[in-house]
């Protein structure tokens, strides 16, 4: 869900013309291409409502939400980003004695929550082709597993693991033991029919609890709007350690319009298809890895530390994604407008070529 990268506070300073220049954004995954405008009409038409607490527009997104889900709203739950939902199950379900199982690397907010409860992290490194290893972290669960966390499609690898991978999982899973699949990024899947997530072909489980986001194809980063479907008594259970009136009215508002806006979810989609199919085309020519992913960013070979390229990037005004401390030669690049590539392309070609073995 997890989603993002480093914190940003400023544009970067240019000594030529000494006013501040904003870079290119390539590095917390976002939906380069905005909302939509639909989305931001919504927005703008909210603006005056800014006066009044967010209640009845909330009670409107749940509702919205379980409309297209097909559940009830008494399933929804609303957060401030997908980040607070993870901070809510964390907080529900974890504690001192209790261990939290997930894959390495993934997405790692509800790691950090996990530890600031003094629960216990159990890693297990994902699979040759960066999916989820389900057998070896089925391995690690026992009597103090509290949760269990699987980010599909992954970040920061990309990679997707198969449904009936997971339903088979969730099958030798003891009992009561919660489950957070976290679709951060599923409208990108272009597989989605053969591959459905767990909110268009829900289970009978009330173990599961299915994380999604406005951060990402919606194009509502900085809004601060998700959401998580769950049984009724995980729900209630998240439900009272919710941040009071976190989801504000504008963002509230912006996610209904963004529900409704279908046709721009699928031309994202197919843009984005289209966008990584380039970068995949670009890096072929230079004789460079690129992971399979499922989604807008991409993990790239660099065949040095990260650290060199990052900072290479960063002196010509184009941010990267942050360190995977077990993958130093690869990093991890959000997909932009195509001037935005071009832009990426120009700079890595300005790289010195200095080939070297490193352990990844």
């Amino acid at each position: 869900m997890g989603t993002g990268g480093a914190p940003f506070s400023g544009g970067i300073l240019s000594s030529e013309e000494g006013k501040t220049t904003w870079p290119i954004r390539l590095d917390n995954n976002e939906n380069a291409y905005g909302p939509s405008q639909k989305t931001m009409a919504a927005m703008k038409e909210s603006l005056p409502l800014a006066n009044r607490y967010p209640g009845a527009a909330c009670q409107e997104l749940a509702e919205s939400i379980a409309n297209l889900h097909k559940t009830n709203v008494e399933n929804v739950i609303l957060g401030c980003g997908s980040s607070e939902i993870l901070r809510m199950v964390a907080a529900a379900s974890l504690g001192p004695r209790k261990k939290l199982v997930v894959a390495s690397p993934t997405f790692d907010l509800i790691a950090e929550e996990a530890k600031r409860l003094n629960a216990e992290v159990i890693s297990v490194p994902l699979t040759k082709v960066y999916t989820h290893n389900l057998n070896a972290m089925l391995a690690k669960i026992d009597g103090q597993t509290g949760l269990v966390y699987i980010c599909n499609p992954n970040n920061p690898t990309g990679g997707l693991t198969p449904r009936r991978e997971l339903e088979n999982f969730l099958h030798s899973l003891p009992p009561k033991i919660p489950v957070v699949i976290d679709e951060a990024y599923y409208d990108y899947v272009v597989e989605a029919v053969s591959e459905p997530s767990f909110l268009d072909r829900p289970l009978a489980d009330d173990r599961l609890i299915v994380i999604r986001t406005f951060s990402a194809m919606h194009g509502l980063a900085g809004l601060r709007v998700g959401y998580a479907i769950a049984g009724v008594q995980m729900a209630r259970k998240l439900a009272a350690i919710r941040l009071a009136y976190g989801v504000n009215i504008v963002a509230a508002k912006a996610a209904v319009a963004a529900l409704q806006d279908s046709e721009y979810v699928r031309a994202c989609r197919q843009r984005n298809a289209d966008d990584h199919q380039e970068f995949l085309n670009v890096a072929n020519a230079r004789m460079l890895r690129v992971l399979e992913s499922h989604t807008n960013f991409v993990m790239l070979k660099a065949e040095r530390h990260w650290q060199e390229v990052v900072e290479h990037f960063g002196k010509n005004n184009i941010l990267l994604g942050p360190l995977v401390p077990s993958m130093y030669g690869y990093v991890r690049i959000s997909l932009g407008t195509p001037d935005e590539m071009k832009e990426f392309w120009r700079v890595w070609d300005l790289m010195p070529f200095r080939p070297h073995k490193m352990e990844m």
